[in-house]
């Protein structure tokens, strides 16, 4: 899931200093799962807000809205009632949800309340770790199930680099060295052979650096 982080709320109030009613709207998907843009902590923003404003002296008028995910259009319909008198949106979803809005809503201004930080999943309550390098050219199936693009710090594809001690990076010690889990690994499925074999070079042209992608699924769009 994609992780984000909720901006200083200072900042949030920043973006919307000029407006006397905002729209928050909160997103179901990730951000609710990764507690910071559900629909409790659009709650919790919206009054935080109210309050930051009525102690300046400026009051602001909040309504609230969390669609089931802000990444589809069909679950935005229900706030074409809502945008009307608002002077603002701000978007407690990813960075693609803010751009969803933005494009329903060109005429209003939309603002994020939240850094998109990366693709993970929790590790313990209240802390998530980056696990996927959004690379589009998995190679899980040769390395255990533990992806050296993204949990790696060097991205190195053919083995540790040499650096990491007693299973930990050379970068960062609280970092467990990627390759040394992946040895692990294929040691405890007596696969270590697969690791000596020659691998074919990754295709590094579905990556992010290629520019803007798309995923086109033709059996779906014909329907």
């Amino acid at each position: 899931m994609i992780i984000a982080r909720q901006k200083n709320i200072k900042d949030i109030a920043a973006m919307v200093e000029d407006c006397e009613k905002v729209l928050l709207v909160g997103c179901a998907g990730c951000v609710t799962v990764c507690l910071s843009g559900g629909e409790k902590e659009t709650e919790i923003l919206a009054s935080a807000l109210r309050i930051m404003r009525k102690l300046a002296g400026k009051p602001l008028a909040t309504s609230t809205y969390t669609a089931t995910r802000q990444c589809d259009p069909e679950f935005l319909t229900p706030l074409d009632g809502l945008v009307g008198e608002a002077d603002a949106i701000i978007s407690l979803a990813c960075g693609v949800g803010v751009q969803y809005l933005a494009e329903k809503y060109p005429d209003k201004w939309v603002v994020p309340a939240q850094d998109t930080l990366f693709a993970g999943g929790a590790t313990e309550h209240g802390r998530w770790d980056e696990k996927c390098g959004l690379c589009g050219d998995c190679i899980l199936h040769r390395t255990g199930g533990i992806c050296p693009v993204i949990r790696c710090p060097k991205s190195i594809l053919n083995g540790p680099c040499g650096g990491s001690q007693h299973g930990r990076c050379e970068i960062d010690k609280d970092v467990a060295c990627a390759w040394q889990l992946i040895y692990d690994r294929m040691k405890a499925l007596g696969r270590l052979q697969d690791l000596t074999a020659v691998q074919p070079l990754k295709d590094w042209s579905k990556a992010r650096d290629g520019g803007p992608r798309k995923a086109l699924r033709e059996d779906l769009m014909a329907r």
